[in-house]
Parts: C-alpha cells; structure tokens; sequence
C-alpha cells in the first residue's frame, strides 16, 4: 500500500483567478500607457504585489493536492489554506448527495450560522467529512466547523482508499485491560 495517495481538486476557481488576475494587469498596463508621466516606484511597487497575489491565489492551487496518508486526511487549497484531519477524528466522509446546495461556493468559504466549511476548487466530485470536535479554522475567522466540503476529481478511487486506510486503524477497546484499577 502506498504510503500517501494525493488527489487533484477543481480547477474552476483557478481559472476565474486568472481572468481577474488578467484584467488587472490589463488594467494597469493601459493606465501606464495612457498616463506616461505616472510614477515609476508606485507602479512598480503595485505591479509587484500584484504578481505576488497572483502566485500566492492563482498558481499555488495548480501545485497543491489533497493527501490522504495511513493516518491523516490532508486537505490543501494553494500555499494559503492546509488541514490534517487524523482519520480516528473523522465521524465519516461520504459522497456529498444531491441534498448539498446547487451551487456550492468556490475557494474557502463557511457561511455565517451553518457549521460547515467549504475548501472547494469546482463542483463536481464533492465529498464531506463530518468531524468527532469542532474546530476553528483561521481562514474562517476562526469560526468553528463540524463538516468539511471539499472536491476531488476522482471521489469513487478517494472514496475506496479512505476505505482501505480507515480499515488499518486499530480497533477501538471499549475497556482497557486495567480498567478495573483505575476505579
């Protein structure tokens, strides 16, 4: 068995990253065209920060996938968003049915009232993970999430090996061998 299986996620959130990065930079270039006496440092200064943006929030999510180890569920969306959930925290992850909304939200996003958490690149291929604890997550504002929606472009082989390493955990004892000391 392969020590870590890594899974691809959605490209529609990417893809719309670029057009908007795209059009930024369109945008700037013609305001240099058109305003030929426009600062030189502050220009640069803005084209830098928008080429770091576009890196961090366009070209990471192309470099990054979601792990899954013996042990952990590692979910990734670029360099800005990681996750290690231990297979012995997870209550259970399944297929998301058609019960999820129609259009779930793209990139990381947990609605105000609900208590799940969405890491998503596209809409298709959604799996949900609900968690033992709730846990707060800093890209949420630190509001607490119990579910986890995410995509993978191949769920049914995500699915099977989730299956297999959640099988290699050892088996829960309900009382331990010195149980009876202990009270």
């Amino acid at each position: 068995m392969e020590k870590r299986l890594a899974f691809a996620y959605g490209r529609a959130l990417v893809l719309s990253r670029f057009a908007l990065f795209a059009l930024a930079f369109v945008l700037v270039a013609a305001l240099l065209a058109i305003a030929p006496n426009f600062p030189v440092i502050p220009a640069g200064l803005f084209l830098g920060f928008l080429a770091f943006a576009t890196l961090l929030f366009a070209v990471s999510p192309l470099l990054t996938e979601h792990w899954l180890t013996r042990s952990r569920l590692i979910l990734r969306q670029g360099w800005y968003f990681r996750v290690v959930l231990p297979l012995s925290g997870i209550v259970s992850l399944a297929a998301a049915d058609e019960t999820m909304p129609l259009r779930a939200p793209l990139g990381i996003h947990r609605p105000l009232g609900q208590p799940t958490l969405y890491v998503t690149g596209g809409r298709t291929g959604l799996v949900i993970v609900r968690l033992e604890e709730p846990r707060r997550f800093w890209s949420s504002f630190g509001l607490q999430a119990t579910e986890i929606v995410f995509d993978v472009d191949d769920r049914e082989s995500f699915l099977r090996g989730y299956e297999e390493r959640r099988r290699l955990l050892p088996p829960v004892q309900a009382d331990r061998a010195d149980a009876d000391l202990r009270e």
